[in-house]
């Protein structure tokens, strides 16, 4: 998540404190993602730096300073809204690592350490679903951040489930012999970049 440039976006709006920047960030992503006021002043000042912002030079460098985003800053956030994050490399999930370590150590049963993660995902999708019944009804900020975390772990889901299937299918049959002229992932996907 790029808090440099949420902020800028909040002082889009117009000019603000730093405290109430940081409030009004968690406010604006449905208080999922507190945010601590030193990070907000060390990204203000890494952004004035940048001349992203500028600030009320009469003040202090407390709570009193305002920021207002300068033109440079605008580019860059309209930079920002209309670039798609880079998705080519896939994240380093530690669910994902968890299960490919575990692959490799004797006495692990894989399968029971998929069916216990996809019940506590099962489980924390359920805990959304409530908070959505009950909260984001109203609040449509909330409810997208509540849809976004329920797609996620949905997917996580079906990957478990894929994971889970893969591996009974691959300890049925024998192992492939390696073909040595096939790419690796990794070579693949630095060559689409």
């Amino acid at each position: 998540m790029s808090v440099r440039h949420a902020l800028l976006g909040l002082l889009s709006e117009r000019p603000k404190y730093g405290h109430q920047l940081r409030q009004e960030f968690e406010a604006k992503t449905g208080d999922v993602w507190p945010l601590n006021v030193g990070q907000v002043y060390t990204t203000l000042h890494r952004l004035e730096r940048d001349g992203f912002v500028e600030s009320d030079d009469e003040a202090a460098n407390g709570p009193q300073k305002v920021f207002k985003i300068t033109d440079a800053g605008g580019t860059e956030l309209d930079w920002w809204l209309h670039t798609p994050p880079d998705f080519t490399a896939p994240p380093r999930d530690e669910l994902v690592i968890k299960v490919l370590v575990a692959l490799g150590m004797p006495g692990v049963d894989v399968q029971n350490i998929l069916q216990l993660h996809r019940r506590y995902v099962v489980e924390l999708m359920q805990q959304w679903t409530r908070l959505k019944e009950d909260e984001a009804e109203y609040d449509v900020t909330l409810a997208l951040v509540v849809d976004a975390e329920l797609f996620r772990l949905d997917s996580l889901v079906h990957w478990l489930d894929a994971a889970a299937g893969r591996l009974k299918r691959a300890s049925s049959t024998p192992p492939p012999q390696p073909d040595p002229t096939h790419p690796r992932l990794r070579r693949r996907l630095a060559t689409r970049r």
